[in-house]
């Protein structure tokens, strides 16, 4: 078992989704990480999940680092209350500042930007580029097409069997901590690479 992590990247939502559970789950996760203590580092939106996940470990006294691109403050899309706001000029540069400040990874329901922020984080994590927890909440099924998504990439033959290992999904957020200290932290099977 590994220690607990100092700080937790969330990727979520920056819109609600039309299930009233994905609210209530967003706020856990915020409750949980003030109370154990845990940075929270995210996408510095006031708005949607992202706004919840902030204000929930705000309130619980946690301490909450928003990493936002300045295009995104001027469309007043940012939190205006936090520990820490990080300006950057570009999504590259946000999600690079995310993963830095980060010990692992949690992902709540969200759409397109929360996929790619998921994505690019695996994608280094199959590549040996760290070895960071990934965990992904899958409130109500959400992730499980998602889920089935990955095993279908595994079993067409496009991943290694071990890359499935590199990311987690719990239905709660009591099971988040305990996923990311039970991850592997190895970098895994070099991937193999099919020569022509």
């Amino acid at each position: 078992m590994q220690p607990a992590p100092s700080s937790i990247c969330v990727f979520c939502g920056a819109r609600f989704g039309s299930d009233p559970a994905a609210r209530e789950v967003a706020q856990q996760l915020g409750d949980l990480l003030a109370n154990k203590s845990i940075a929270l580092v995210y996408g510095g939106g006031g708005v949607g999940l992202m706004g919840l996940v902030a204000n929930a470990a705000l309130k619980g006294g946690g301490r909450v680092v928003g990493v936002i691109p300045r295009f995104l403050l001027q469309r007043e899309a940012g939190h205006p209350a936090l520990s820490e706001t990080v300006v950057v000029e570009t999504m590259h540069e946000r999600k690079l500042q995310m993963f830095e400040r980060s010990d692992a990874f949690v992902v709540l329901p969200g759409g397109i930007g929360t996929l790619e922020e998921l994505f690019e984080v695996l994608s280094w994590r199959t590549l040996g580029l760290h070895t960071k927890p990934i965990v992904i909440v899958d409130q109500g099924g959400y992730w499980q097409p998602l889920a089935a998504l990955l095993r279908g990439v595994v079993e067409s033959g496009f991943a290694e069997r071990t890359h499935l290992d590199h990311v987690a999904f719990v239905n709660n957020i009591n099971d988040v901590l305990p996923a990311i200290a039970a991850m592997p932290r190895s970098a895994g099977v070099e991937k193999r690479l099919d020569r022509v």
